[in-house]
């Protein structure tokens, strides 16, 4: 199994060496938002449906902190949520139709046919390809949380404690040269005056960005819907092929967990 040299590089650095001392990337910008804070984002992200709460989840008190701590946590959530439904709607769409032409091992076993649907493509990745995925994944999320306050040399102010959400922490801290700084705009363009957003347009671009998500949340799971349950989602109807494994056990073709509930 090939494994990204970018991946065991970032792994290896951000775990086995303590950073020397860099500029961090956090910001002295403090967030304290509250749940009226988000009725007035609602507002503005969607007058025709507004603020939209059923469980009541802005007065969770989530364990048991304050109403900023559990607002900065609910924001972080759909940003991040959303951003992972874009991926996962975008990616969908393009496997359906491509694939990689190179082999995908180093035996030279080829990517899955696009015979098969995404999820069954998924079900015929070796494991290790799978942990690989997850593997990765896993380590942008532990450098997102990555906080100054706990005596890190990199990371932002924690999004429930004043940190601002969805942003995601540079890669400064990384002891050796790296192909990019960050996630969004790795190139840099942001740092050139002729790119530079206003304050205006970087609030419009955001708002954007949580309805784009919350669409392709819709989308992604229309289409989980339709492969799993036949009819369910109408317009899909003869679009998606059926599929009759199980989309919340992504590990079931290699191993099974056995739960009281289950």
């Amino acid at each position: 199994m090939k494994t990204p040299i970018v991946l065991s590089l970032l792994l290896g650095a951000a775990v086995a060496f303590a950073p020397a001392p860099r500029p961090t990337s956090g910001s002295a910008t403090r967030v304290q938002e509250k749940k009226a804070d988000l009725e007035d984002l609602a507002e503005k992200l969607n007058p025709a449906v507004g603020f939209f709460d059923p469980m009541d989840l802005a007065n969770g008190a989530f364990w048991n902190t304050n109403e900023e701590f559990t607002v900065g946590f609910l924001r972080h959530a759909e940003i991040k949520h959303g951003r992972v439904a874009m991926a996962a709607f975008v990616g969908y769409c393009v496997q359906s139709v491509w694939k990689f032409p190179w082999p995908m091992t180093l035996a030279g076993e080829p990517f899955p046919s696009l015979a098969l649907s995404p999820p069954e493509q998924w079900d015929a990745l070796p494991f290790a390809s799978k942990m690989q995925i997850v593997l990765f994944i896993g380590f942008l999320e532990w450098y997102s949380e990555l906080t100054p306050s706990e005596g890190s040399e990199a990371g932002l102010p924690h999004y429930c404690k004043g940190g601002v959400p969805g942003k995601y922490p540079t890669f400064d801290a990384i002891p050796h040269p790296m192909p990019f700084r960050r996630l969004y705009d790795p190139f840099g363009f942001q740092e050139l005056s002729k790119f530079k957003m206003s304050k205006e347009t970087k609030e419009r671009r955001l708002r954007t960005e949580i309805n784009n998500g919350r669409l392709a949340m819709l989308g992604i799971f229309g289409f989980l819907c339709e492969q799993t349950i036949p009819g369910s989602v109408p317009l899909l109807k003869d679009v998606v092929a059926p599929y009759s494994g199980e989309v919340m056990a992504p590990f079931s073709g290699d191993f099974s967990i056995v739960l009281p509930w289950m």
